[in-house]
C-alpha cells in the first residue's frame, strides 16, 4: 500500500505545479484529525484499513475529510459493514478516494474547475468558482495545515464509481 501511495504521489506531482507549502504545524494528518474531535469515524476507518502509518508518513497529502456527521448520513449499517475485516479492500478504496497526493490549498484552485486524480485512482470533480465543491460534497473548512499535508473538511463521504 505504501508503494501505491508513493507511486501515485510521484505521478501527480507534475499535475499540481503550485509550490509546496511549508507547514509550521507540528501534528501530522492523523494526529490533527484526532485532535479536532469531529473525525472519530474517519479515524476509526483509517485504523481498520491499516492506513495510519501511511497518513502519518512524509506525504505530502491533501485529505478531504468527512466529519462524523457525514458518515452518520450514510444509510444505516454502512459504516459498520465497511469496518468488517472482509470489507477492508472496499474501505481502503473509499478512504484513498479522499486523498490527493501533494498539497492543494484553496488559493491554488480559487475560481477554477478541475479534476484531481486520487490515490485510489478515481477522479474528483473540484468546483471552486463559488465556494468549493468536491463532487457533491461541500468544503466546510479549508486549509487545515498538518506537518505532512493539508486537510479540507467536507460534509459528505465521497464514494468512488463502482
Amino acid at each position: 500500500m505504501k508503494t501505491l501511495f508513493a507511486a501515485a504521489a510521484f505521478s501527480l506531482a507534475a499535475a499540481f505545479a503550485a509550490p509546496q507549502a511549508s507547514f509550521a504545524a507540528d501534528k501530522d494528518i492523523v494526529d490533527t484529525a484526532v485532535g479536532a474531535g469531529s473525525f472519530n469515524t474517519l479515524v476509526a476507518a483509517v485504523q481498520a484499513a491499516g492506513l495510519v502509518d501511511v497518513l502519518k508518513g512524509d506525504g505530502p497529502f491533501t485529505v478531504f475529510a468527512p466529519t462524523d456527521e457525514a458518515f452518520a448520513a450514510l444509510p444505516a449499517g454502512t459504516v459498520e459493514n465497511l469496518l468488517l475485516p472482509e470489507n477492508k479492500d472496499q474501505l481502503i478504496a473509499i478512504l484513498t478516494y479522499h486523498v490527493v497526493p501533494g498539497v492543494v490549498m484553496s488559493p491554488d484552485i480559487a475560481g477554477k474547475t478541475l479534476d484531481a486524480t486520487t490515490v485510489q485512482g478515481g477522479a474528483l470533480a473540484i468546483n471552486a468558482t463559488s465556494g468549493v465543491m468536491i463532487n457533491d460534497a461541500t468544503v466546510t473548512t479549508a486549509d487545515v495545515a498538518a506537518s505532512n499535508g493539508v486537510i479540507h473538511v467536507i460534509d459528505k463521504v465521497l464514494l468512488p464509481a463502482s
